[in-house]
């Protein structure tokens, strides 16, 4: 199992590791501390060792950061975590703050006492969110106090090892591209700049530019690495040799010098030094590195992360890959729900669900001859009310059976090496209520919306989030996650810059992958999310139109709940792609389906919805 269903929330020694850290502030000359969810790498997955605000708070979630001073301390987090926050935190000791509305420099602008002196790891942040800390102090007279340790570090005695996971070589027929090419086109960029060197600071981006791939990272195939890429084409890896073969190291020594990762502030200082202009990206590199180029003499130049867009954009061997994973995992998915529309309410729990799709999944991945490299991120397995939760993660002591007159969500992915996938179902276990069928219903045509959308080049994931929501608005309800999130080639289930939200501010552009995934909670209740991953095409042309168009073409093919589908609801037009969306469905996954009752299954539940 890539997945455990273990407790690994501390809440009970929240209490005496936020009194020893506060006993560390007055050495310091601080009077507070933040204490992010990001790694060295500012990675939104991170390994066991970089679990500081687990270690400190309780709080397993993928976004936070905890401020915590002599009188306070204040988990903050978005929407999806409101809920999760309370049950694995000591509210006697944390309270929860609001990270979209509120976050930490805001907090402290607003509640900080005149001349608050906050101490942060440079490490750990990044320079934009820096400059707010900054910003924010200054207007109470404050100061950002950059320490040379970490005192949480120091406290936490029994911190897991860093990780030496293995690294792969990412075959080109998969990657697409050669990567002497990639570095060569990311040292022409850094010519154009009239810099000397970029660094590049996402163990994504450098995955991507070396094609390779790593497992230093739960679920996230990146290794934990650095690379400086030169003008003039030359390139230094920062990678431990102990993850690398005798095959990759071969590999590797073509195309750069290989670094050990210890040695990364010795050459960068050495670059800088020389009165080298380098850039880095100011909303992904840590805070530490830039001080670093300035304080030795050289200068920074602030740019996007070169490889950042290129990686985002997949060509067309990614996109065929990406296809063929999800036709597999589709097939996987259909003989899960098959099994699970065949049990009996309430012989299943959570966990169980869970490792029965983990398990199909990889059977599916030896039938196909494409194994099951890892899950893309602990499956989301919530029955009833737990379902509300909108990042559950069923445990041991959470754990219950999916039972009779309730919904089930599971929400999942699969690391194929030639695609990454991620999709969420809801069924109905059962007959279920009308006001359940009616959200679900309203969600679904915020998907069907994105769907179809057909939008002009230039648009952007905020132009294109209200589609998804209206008819949920109209109903005066709404969710407090982001429409849509990117998704890498074999590389993060995470993937910037591309996403449909709020604040999605960047520019749609074709090959781009992204999830479609509109949803409804209500806590204590019930839970609704339907999930799709989608790609960016150039759009048919459009009769009668008179500019062309970007659209959307569907990656993900899985049957969505007739069951749950109140037909009145939908226009005809939406009432046509569900409909179509079936007949497709079951096209193209009868064929990779073996068993003869999944396929009747499979038959059954792409049946046309009337009204």
């Amino acid at each position: 199992m890539f997945q455990s269903f273990e407790v690994t929330s501390t809440p009970q020694f929240g209490k005496e590791r936020a009194t020893a850290l506060r006993g560390a502030f007055t050495p310091l000359g601080i009077d507070g501390f933040l204490v992010p969810r990001a790694d060295e790498f500012q990675g939104e997955y991170v390994p066991a060792s970089s679990e500081r605000l687990s270690w400190l708070t309780g709080f397993t979630g993928s976004a936070g950061v905890a401020l915590v001073t002599q009188r306070e301390a204040i988990v903050f987090v978005d929407g999806r975590y409101v809920t999760q926050l309370k049950e694995q935190v000591d509210g006697g000791v944390f309270t929860g703050g609001d990270l979209i509305g509120e976050p930490p420099h805001l907090w402290l602008e607003a509640h900080a006492p005149k001349g608050f002196r906050l101490g942060v790891d440079p490490w750990l942040h990044s320079a934009a969110e820096v400059r707010r800390l900054e910003k924010a102090l200054a207007i109470i007279g404050g100061a950002l106090v950059f320490l040379a340790h970490n005192p949480l570090d120091r406290l936490w005695t029994d911190r897991p090892a860093a990780p030496l996971g293995r690294v792969t070589i990412q075959p080109i027929e998969h990657a697409g591209q050669l990567a002497k090419d990639k570095i060569a086109a990311i040292a022409a960029i850094v010519a154009k700049a009239k810099a000397a060197a970029v660094v590049l600071t996402d163990p994504s981006s450098v995955a991507w530019t070396f094609n390779i791939r790593g497992s230093d990272v739960p679920h996230t195939p990146h290794p934990l690495a650095r690379a400086v890429i030169h003008a003039n084409g030359r390139a230094e890896l920062f990678l431990d040799k102990r993850k690398t073969g005798i095959e990759q190291e071969a590999y590797l020594t073509q195309l750069a010098d290989i670094v050990p990762p210890g040695d990364f502030g010795e050459r960068l200082a050495s670059l800088a030094a020389t009165g080298a202009a380098i850039m880095i990206d100011p909303d992904l590199a840590p805070f530490a590195i830039g001080e670093l180029i300035r304080s030795k003499g050289g200068s920074v130049i602030e740019a996007i992360d070169p490889a950042r867009l290129p990686r985002a954009r997949k060509n067309a061997a990614e996109i065929a890959g990406s296809e063929r994973a999800h036709l597999q995992d589709g097939a996987a998915m259909v003989e899960f729900l098959a099994w699970l529309d065949k049990s009996e309410p309430g012989s299943v729990t959570e966990i169980g669900a869970a490792e029965k799709l983990e398990s199909v999944r990889a059977a599916a991945g030896e039938r196909m001859q494409n194994p099951l490299k890892d899950i893309s991120f602990d499956t989301i397995a919530g029955a009833g009310s737990h379902a509300a939760i909108m990042h559950y993660r069923v445990t041991t002591d959470t754990n219950r059976s999916i039972d009779a007159g309730t919904m089930f969500l599971i929400d999942s992915g699969a690391q194929y090496i030639n695609g990454t996938t991620d999709i969420t179902r809801t069924v109905a276990i059962g007959s279920v209520p009308e006001e359940q069928k009616r959200f679900f219903t309203l969600v679904l045509k915020g998907m069907i919306a994105i769907s179809t959308a057909r939008f002009p080049k230039g648009s952007r994931g905020v132009d294109l989030d209200p589609l998804a929501r209206i008819a949920l608005w109209k109903a005066g309800a709404d969710y407090a996650h982001g429409t849509g999130h990117g998704v890498g080639s074999y590389l993060s289930v995470h993937e910037g810059p591309q996403r449909i939200a709020r604040l999605a501010t960047q520019e749609l552009l074709p090959g781009m992958i992204l999830s479609n995934e509109p949803g409804y909670y209500r806590p204590g209740a019930f839970g609704i999310r339907i999930e799709n991953l989608v790609v960016v095409r150039d759009a048919s042309d459009i009769e009668g139109g008179d500019q062309p168009m970007l659209g959307f073409d569907t990656l993900t093919y899985c049957p969505i709940d007739r069951r749950l589908v109140l037909p009145a609801l939908l226009s005809d037009e939406e009432l046509a792609w569900l409909n179509d969306y079936h007949v497709e469905t079951r096209g193209k996954l009868m064929p990779l389906l073996a068993d003869e009752e999944t396929r009747k299954w499979l038959k059954a539940a792409t049946e046309a919805v009337s009204r």
